[in-house]
């Protein structure tokens, strides 16, 4: 088999309604990517995850610099195209960020084009570990935009839905709501469901170890993202004083970052994204360096789970999985949560091939 055509794609999702965490307020979930074609007739697709900023960057760089390098080559020697890609012309200026995510697009397309070939969906053909749905748990209700009338609302939702695990943003300029806010949901859900807290980076150090520990009476099952993703120093020293686990990784783009976090004891819940790392290919050593520490891995969903719940499923330490729904219904194969648990996908491939019609309809020109 022979890759014969690269074509890059943008497509933006439209969020209904617009969201806010601690830095972000999106109105679009940015779908940059490419598609993968063959001299077999076998297409593979792949994508990244974006706030829809900066999009064309990252398809740029397909273009320009990662397609020349993949025309001609067979897509199984997947190991050796990342090697090329990863230290080619765009290692000067960037081994992380704008071109580690182009580079997981690419990635994930060849993975698909594999799994598509050998017609198994990807989890199999990685070498299945859970041949039984795989648990969730849903963050689409958390949001810090909403007041917590609604807050309440959707999560008690969720729980009545059958989700064992909710999470919630907090991040307030004044972290005594947030500690409201977290009081209230834990006496909504009762004591028996898994509550987690995000803070996406937004305080210090000294706003961590006072609220962190102000906020350990809820029995959290993990604090996320509470400082900045490159300071792994202060990360450990929250990790060594707080009783609530640490959970990071959204905004980790390399197997020697994560290494350096797992080794200095500064995380506990590993979330690996598959977008950010430089595809499949790297998520899977993180995933071993993780086992290796007796760590569990779950995911954050820049690809709204699509991906992610096939790399779960072939994983032993991989322990469950975030659900957000923004992006669901414009693929073939669509990620299905039933009575809280993600339902295996049973088509080759990894479920990431666009129906055509919201492709054209969400694709930007």
């Amino acid at each position: 088999m022979k890759i014969t055509k690269v074509e890059s794609f943008i497509l933006h999702v439209p969020l209904s309604p617009p969201i806010t965490d601690a830095i972000n307020a999106p109105t679009h979930w940015g779908l940059p990517g490419v598609r993968i074609y063959t001299d077999e007739g076998i297409t593979g697709y792949g994508y990244t995850g974006t706030c829809a900023y900066g999009d064309e960057l990252i398809t740029d760089t397909i273009d320009r610099y990662y397609t020349p390098v993949l025309l001609g080559k067979d897509p199984y020697m997947v190991r050796e195209i990342w090697d090329e890609l990863r230290y080619g012309k765009m290692h000067w200026i960037g081994r992380a960020g704008i071109t580690h995510m182009a580079l997981a697009a690419v990635d994930i397309a060849l993975w698909d084009l594999m799994s598509k070939a050998a017609s198994r969906p990807l989890w199999q053909y990685l070498g299945g570990h859970k041949s039984k749905p795989v648990k969730a748990y849903n963050t689409n209700g958390g949001w810090l935009n909403w007041p917590k009338e609604r807050l309440l609302q959707d999560i008690t939702a969720f729980v009545e839905q059958g989700f064992t695990g909710v999470k919630m943003k907090v991040g307030k300029p004044d972290p005594r709501e947030d500690y409201d806010r977290v009081r209230a949901v834990r006496q909504a859900i009762g004591d028996d469901v898994i509550l987690m807290v995000d803070v996406n980076q937004m305080w210090n150090i000294t706003t961590a170890m006072t609220w962190g520990k102000k906020l350990e009476e809820f029995d959290l099952f993990w604090l996320e993202e509470p400082l900045n993703p490159d300071d792994v120093m202060n990360h450990k020293k929250l990790a060594d004083e707080l009783n609530v686990p640490i959970a990071l990784g959204e905004h980790v783009y390399s197997k020697y970052a994560f290494r350096d976090y797992i080794h200095q004891g500064a995380v506990e819940y590993v979330q690996v994204d598959t977008t950010r790392v430089g595809g499949i290919t790297e998520w899977l050593q993180v995933a071993g360096l993780a086992a290796a520490y007796d760590l569990p891995i779950v995911p954050h969903v820049g690809d709204m789970g699509q991906i992610h719940q096939h790399l779960v499923a072939a994983t032993s330490n991989a322990v469950m999985l975030e659900y957000i729904p923004w992006i669901r219904d414009i693929f073939v194969e669509p990620a299905t949560v039933k009575d809280g648990y993600y339902v295996l996908p049973q088509m080759p491939g990894a479920s990431t091939e666009v129906i055509p019609e919201y492709f054209d309809k969400y694709r930007v020109k």
